[in-house]
């Protein structure tokens, strides 16, 4: 799968069905694995800080389907 593919889908919160945001990059170890995704949050009128990006580990993904990304995190 390539990362355009990740970036088309929402990044689903499975403890709370929330739209946690939208991918903008991914960090990649050196053998070439996806080990972090940048995500861009979702933001309010008044809430546009850069300080609002978050990373969702590789491991945290429960389900990549084919228009969502389902990941178990507290926030």
């Amino acid at each position: 799968m390539k990362l355009s593919e990740l970036q088309s889908k929402k990044i689903i919160s499975v403890s709370d069905g929330k739209n946690i945001g939208s991918i903008i990059d991914a960090v990649i170890n050196s053998n070439g694995q996806i080990e972090v995704l940048l995500l861009e949050s979702s933001r309010g009128l008044f809430n546009i800080s850069k300080d609002m990006d978050m990373k969702i580990y590789w491991k945290e993904i429960e389900k990549i389907g084919e228009d969502v990304i389902l990941v178990k995190k507290e926030y």
